[in-house]
């Protein structure tokens, strides 16, 4: 039996193979990593365009076994996704106060009845905490005593188009959808220690066409947000300064970059011969009138300055929930954004807080190649391993692991996902 993560990013696809094993362990056999287009601002605006980059990542997915296409965990994000703080309340039912999962199943439900515009759904309800007759911080009431139970929720809901194009993409393919996850739910379980939630952090993925957070605290997810900008419009800005390709602009970011300019002597020039030895090649014919140098000060401005809006972005998030400069385990960088050198500092200096680099931890997984190893050590990987992680939480806690193709609890899998 396999699990497919596949995370579709505005520039990249990146899909994990898992097979399953009777001991409830997953084995990594594949990484995939591919272009991406049809995709804007973490939404699909092209679905046409975006299937016949996906087709590449499927025709590699077909040959390792058809399979694969039958279980499939993706990613949904961009800026239009939108949380909610939701409370439910219900009288226990039995009639000696001892609280049933039925009991949780209708205080869960009755958290999810909020006002949603009728393009909108609900893709996940996730618990704060429960409270049994006005006593609060329950983890787990299953068992416990008391007339009436509330829960404090996290509702998070999407627009329903987004849901119907993905929906619409998979079926192209007869590929089958076991479960849609929110970008920064999936990256936290791969990129977040239990600690580092504890305690306070925020993680901040910065993928391509958007940028998304997640707030922790006591082990409770207190905050989700989006905004449209990401690494591809650092990018734009750098070809646009520059007067280079983007395909360029993206490899001056990469290796000549910085996140502070002020640490960057206006001295210090980039030639082509730098870039190209960089590159491991000669640049196209596309950039032969670029200029023969530029100053890397000037680079590092260009990326500052887009970076300066996007990290205004998380700060004004933090202020909202009263936790800027007030979260212990600081933040955690994930996404392909993370690769910008000096980040962490920048990080560190606008937000007040400690700062590192989220690379995501496959310590749960079996992975016998040590290429695939290498490759996933990455933090724009954090959603796809995170998808693989959360997909594996699932069915352990359906106390049904996944041996066969064939199994009747995928019904109860995809309703956790999307009520």
């Amino acid at each position: 039996m396999y699990i497919t993560s596949l995370d579709i990013g505005t520039s990249q696809i990146k899909a994990l193979i898992a097979e399953t094993e009777k001991n409830g362990k997953l084995s990594l056999i594949a990484a995939i990593k591919s272009p991406s287009s049809g995709i804007r601002k973490g939404e699909i605006n092209d679905i046409n365009e975006a299937a016949n980059f996906l087709k590449i990542v499927f025709e590699k997915l077909s040959s390792l076994n058809k399979s694969t296409l039958k279980n499939i965990f993706i990613n949904i994000g961009g800026a239009n996704v939108k949380s909610h703080s939701s409370r439910g309340i219900v009288a226990v039912s039995r009639a000696d106060n001892e609280i049933s999962q039925d009991d949780i199943d209708r205080v869960i439900k009755a958290s999810q009845a909020i006002k949603l515009s009728p393009n909108r759904m609900i893709i996940h309800t996730v618990t704060k905490e429960f409270i049994i007759d006005g006593v609060g911080d329950a983890r787990e009431p299953l068992g416990m005593f008391g007339t009436r139970l509330e829960v404090n929720s996290a509702v998070i809901d999407a627009p329903s188009q987004n849901y119907r194009n993905i929906c619409k993409l998979m079926d192209g393919f007869n590929a089958k959808i076991s479960g849609v996850i929110y970008n920064p739910l999936a990256a936290s379980r791969s990129a977040l220690t239990k600690i580092k939630k504890d305690l306070g952090t925020v993680l901040i993925d910065i993928g391509a066409g958007s940028t998304t957070i997640g707030v922790y605290e006591e082990g409770k997810l207190l905050h989700t947000s989006g905004f449209p900008v990401g690494g591809g419009h650092i990018t734009n800005d750098l070809a646009i300064g520059l007067k280079c390709s983007v395909s360029l602009a993206e490899a001056i970011k990469i290796f000549f970059g910085s996140a502070v300019a002020k640490e960057i002597s206006g001295k210090e020039k980039i030639s082509v011969e730098d870039i190209e030895e960089k590159i491991g090649m000669e640049i196209s014919e596309l950039d032969k009138n670029f200029k023969n140098t530029i100053s890397r000060r000037d680079v590092a401005e260009i990326i500052e300055s887009r970076l300066a809006e996007i990290f205004e972005f998380v700060n004004n998030e933090l202020k909202l929930i009263g936790k800027n400069g007030r979260l212990p385990a600081g933040a955690v960088i994930c996404g392909g954004g993370a690769e910008i050198p000096a980040i962490v500092d920048f990080a560190k200096d606008e937000l007040k807080l400690p700062a590192e680099i989220g690379f995501p931890e496959a310590n749960e997984i079996e992975i016998m190649n040590p290429e695939i190893s290498n490759e996933i050590n990455h933090p724009e990987f954090a959603v796809s391993l995170g998808l693989l992680l959360t997909a594996k939480d699932q069915w352990l806690k359906s106390n049904e692991w996944p041996i066969s193709d064939k199994f009747s609890f995928v019904k109860k899998i995809l309703n956790y996902f999307i009520p």
